[in-house]
């Protein structure tokens, strides 16, 4: 898969973005795991201050994709720590954006994955398998549906209701 940067999509594409085909995530989210630039097919998820299918999305195996989760943008606990990625990315998933936060930071940082979060918690997630999968989740005032596709690289997260040919 090309790598693709996302300032020159975004000065290549303006009809892309005016109509809303192309769109920029808010810049809230820090990054992690040794793979900056990812990009990949989404897929949907929607917790709170839970884990259990975060980690069996990560369990399927991954074909590139990039799973991104609506954690409400919680605080007060991590949904993804360094087991779940190190998973992920022996499964082959392109990358992972989180809307709340991660734990076992420095084990994230050792995968060759992407990940994406608002801030590291040292407190683990509730186990209650509550959730709703493959469902349009908003996150960093972006409206994001499952199948859509996202681009991500230092300079920030797009999303595209197709796969852009770059």
């Amino acid at each position: 898969m090309a790598l693709v940067a996302t300032a020159e999509v975004c000065d290549a594409n303006p009809q892309l973005i005016q109509s809303g085909e192309l769109r920029a995530l808010q810049p809230i989210f820090n990054i992690y795991g040794r793979r900056p630039v990812f990009s990949g097919p989404i897929v949907t998820l929607k917790v709170f201050e839970d884990n259990v299918l975060v980690r069996e999305f990560l369990e399927e195996k991954g074909n590139g994709r990039v799973l991104v989760v609506d954690g409400g943008g919680s605080m007060r606990c991590a949904i993804l720590g360094g087991n779940p990625v190190q998973q992920a990315q022996n499964n082959g998933w392109a990358g992972i954006v989180v809307n709340g936060c991660i734990r076992d930071v420095d084990e994230i940082n050792g995968c060759d994955i992407g990940v994406r979060a608002l801030a590291s918690h040292p407190m683990k997630a509730n186990k209650k398998g509550i959730g709703e999968k493959h469902v349009p989740i908003t996150i960093a005032g972006t409206r994001i549906s499952d199948g859509e596709w996202l681009y991500a690289d230092t300079d920030g997260i797009l999303v595209s209701q197709v796969e852009l040919s770059i």
